[in-house]
């Protein structure tokens, strides 16, 4: 593989997968009452119950020393976080101006496993031997295809960043109810919200249904997403793999920038058809 990968931590790469198609990874950073730290390096639940949190994009400095440790020969493409949710996708473009090789940065146009897809799908092409030019087409057409449906565990992150008023939060709570979003390209969209744990897993199931090629041909590439609730996540990609086989699947938990906003307990999938 001549064409280097990069990406941000918000993609959520298991390390088993980072290490098998040699992706790096620039950690978004983390304020915690007053002191900044990389994505993971504390404890999720010392970051939750700080007084003030708050997450923000790598450097372009940052990025400029993972392009170099990636710069192969022909260049190193840089897959980023959806712009439309952070400034990491500016940054990276920054760097890729003071690079000393040739470097494109692919806006991936959603996150966490989304993300992840497109920063594999790039380097599958990469080690086929794709050029950069390559690397990058296939990038951004899987971007296009990307979906991402998730359900949050309540209504607590929601309420704590203003984006719901208290009390009809704490009465969102009490009913049960579980948010749910989907996000594609680069649009983030509120999903009528499931009335339990089991509506949720199945109102995911089955927008992943609605999906599948009429044929019944095509290829699978899944992700099953979570936060700190990995039984969750087994749960979907059990579900799924009773029914289709993908070409590739793997478990992979949100970053700790994302749990900022979304709180634990956060289950979906996200995938994409070949």
């Amino acid at each position: 593989m001549t064409v280097g990968i990069v990406t941000d931590s918000t993609s959520a790469l298991p390390e088993d997968v980072r290490t098998a198609w040699d992706i790096a990874v620039v950690p978004l950073m983390i304020t915690v009452d007053g002191r900044t730290v990389a994505d993971g390096e504390l404890d999720t639940a010392e970051i939750l119950a700080a007084k003030t949190h708050s997450s923000s994009g790598p450097s372009p400095g940052a990025f400029v020393q993972a392009i170099a440790g990636q710069d192969q020969g022909d260049g190193v493409v840089v897959v980023t976080v959806t712009s439309t949710l952070s400034i990491t996708n500016q940054s990276a473009v920054l760097a890729s101006k003071s690079a000393a090789g040739p470097v494109a940065v692919v806006d991936s146009r959603t996150a966490a496993g989304g993300q992840a897809l497109v920063a594999v799908a790039a380097a599958r092409a990469a080690r086929a031997g794709a050029t950069l030019d390559e690397v990058v087409a296939r990038a951004e057409d899987v971007a296009t295809r990307i979906t991402l449906v998730g359900a949050l565990a309540n209504l607590d992150q929601l309420i704590r960043s203003g984006r719901v008023p208290g009390l009809a939060g704490r009465a969102g709570n009490l009913l049960g109810l579980r948010p749910m979003f989907d996000i594609q390209d680069g649009a983030i969209g509120r999903l009528r919200p499931a009335l339990s744990d089991e509506a949720a897993h199945q109102r995911i199931l089955g927008l992943w249904r609605r999906t599948r090629p009429s044929d019944g041909n095509g290829e699978l590439h899944l992700v099953s997403l979570h936060a700190e609730v990995p039984e969750r996540a087994v749960e979907l990609l059990d579900a799924v793999t009773a029914e289709v086989q993908p070409a590739d699947a793997f478990i992979s938990q949100f970053g700790q920038a994302m749990m900022i906003n979304s709180g634990t307990g956060v289950r979906g999938l996200a995938w994409y058809w070949d």
